[in-house]
């Protein structure tokens, strides 16, 4: 975040202004539509300024600028279009510790002049950071158009109750269930429809049932968060991210998806490192029981989906037998989102008919697999938290049958930016891992529709890694970067 974003108390403040042109004047329009006291120093100005400056709206100076015209001031805005005097207007507020804005010269500001959505008291600020205003101007004018005229009504409405809630709800939870009901209820659809009286009824039998608000019981939203891409979230999943007292996220849940929860809602992170005994599902189900039970509102976030080798299942069991609540939202697993982002089809009518998940997390789920079938041809293999176990997957497959020249790809952090696709054969599996240094999290593809798809990518000689590595298959594949966005 290259700008810290802030909503400024202009009221009666002193601001001042330096250059009387039309752009000074748009300036001089805003601060005084936020009430400060302007004062505007220019040898000349225009009629718009001229005719504020008449009506007593504004002080207009009459000379060039000077220092000293700083003194008092709490924000100043240059709009001169003499690159010299904006440069030492700015030199001068910052060695004051004074906010200044150059107009169209971004290395002489130390706030930028957002892009504004005015429905007051809710204010909607644009800001590209000085990079892109018609971008900024673009998105403002989008907004415009999804922004309901009367939104200031209903936020007026929730500024005068907002001390009886507080007195009535004094717990943050149920106070802010009130409030969401408010807002997605007859009182909001009453207030933006012009009904004032209907809006205030309505905000009053809520009030009157205050106490049902503190007294609802707590839910978990075992929430998929899908492979990475946080453009891959559900509607669904990020509703529940916003409306969550409480994130209990896994490790690899990354911060872009977190940073579209609520603000204010708790986080706590139970990620299990591989290897690591810390945060046992036995004490993360424990969590989960004494949170929702407390009344919370948790959104469990796993990576991919939850119901598919993420545990859900045993969440909601434990949630069952406490008798609590809990809804599963789920989530783009990453077999589909990994492949997808590879350009790989999970499914070919020439080359897949079916497609088996599987994972080959820790010894026992390797032994307890059934290679036979897993070895047949024309299907598909998906594997999950597989990384290390890859050599157990290589001989065994090919031990049931498995052609070595079968193709395979692993798609290391998959759908990120991060993202890599490593192709070649079943029997280069070993040899590819280790001279990539692949590392979890990553899914392995096994199967004819691993060859598909290929694109951008960087031919690898595998003999410098092995001298037996030619036995293993003819050339390898790297695909760096997500499918169809380049490397």
């Amino acid at each position: 975040m290259e700008y810290f974003p802030a909503f400024l108390d202009l009221d009666g403040k002193p601001c001042l202004v330096v250059g009387g042109g039309e752009i000074a004047a748009r300036k001089v329009r805003l601060l005084l539509a936020a009430r400060a006291d302007v004062t505007v120093v220019a040898p000349a100005v225009g009629d718009s300024i001229a005719a504020l400056a008449a009506a007593g709206s504004l002080r207009h100076v009459g000379r060039p600028y000077v220092p000293e015209d700083l003194d008092g001031v709490w924000l100043v805005i240059s709009a001169t279009a003499d690159a010299d005097v904006d440069a030492g207007v700015y030199a001068d507020a910052s060695a004051r510790r004074i906010f200044c804005n150059a107009v169209d010269r971004q290395e002489n500001c130390s706030y930028i002049t957002p892009a504004i959505v005015d429905r007051s008291p809710v204010l909607v600020a644009v800001s590209s950071g000085g990079s892109a205003p018609v971008l900024a101007r673009r998105i403002r004018e989008r907004l415009e158009a999804s922004l309901p005229a009367r939104l200031g009504t209903l936020a007026g409405l929730a500024r005068r109750y907002r001390q009886r809630v507080i007195a009535a709800l004094p717990a943050l939870s149920p106070r802010i269930r009130f409030w969401e009901s408010v807002i997605d209820g007859p009182a909001s659809s009453a207030a933006l429809s012009g009904d004032v009286k209907r809006a205030e009824a309505e905000i009053e039998s809520l009030l009157d049932d205050a106490a049902e608000f503190a007294a609802r019981p707590g839910i978990a939203w075992l929430t998929g968060a899908g492979p990475g891409d946080p453009e891959l979230l559900t509607l669904k999943a990020l509703h529940a991210l916003q409306s969550a007292d409480v994130i209990v996220h896994d490790r690899l849940v990354g911060d872009e998806v977190l940073a579209l929860a609520r603000r204010d809602a708790e986080r706590i992170s139970v990620g299990k490192t591989p290897g690591c005994r810390a945060n046992s599902q036995e004490s993360i189900n424990e969590l989960l029981v004494k949170l929702v039970g407390s009344g919370k509102r948790v959104c469990r976030l796993k990576g991919g989906d939850p119901f598919i080798f993420g545990r859900g299942g045993e969440e909601a069991e434990a949630l069952t037998a406490a008798g609590l609540s809990w809804q599963v939202i789920p989530g783009i697993t990453a077999a589909a989102g990994c492949a997808a982002a590879a350009g790989i089809p999970l499914t070919h009518r020439d080359a897949a008919q079916s497609l088996v998940l599987l994972t080959a997390h820790g010894k026992d789920s390797v032994d307890t697999l059934d290679w036979p079938s897993l070895a047949r041809d024309r299907q598909t293999l998906a594997v999950y938290m597989g990384v290390r176990r890859f050599p157990d997957l290589m001989t065994r497959l090919i031990e049931h049958g498995r052609p070595a020249d079968t193709p395979i790809a692993i798609v290391e952090r998959g759908t990120t930016p991060e993202q890599r696709v490593i192709r070649g054969t079943l029997g280069q599996l070993n040899l590819l891992a280790k001279a990539h240094r692949v590392e979890a999290p990553a899914l392995l593809l096994i199967g004819a529709v691993a060859s598909r798809g290929v694109a951008d990518e960087l031919s690898i000689d595998l003999s410098q890694h092995s001298p037996s590595a030619a036995s293993a298959g003819d050339h390898t594949y790297v695909q760096a970067g997500r499918a169809g966005l380049g490397s």
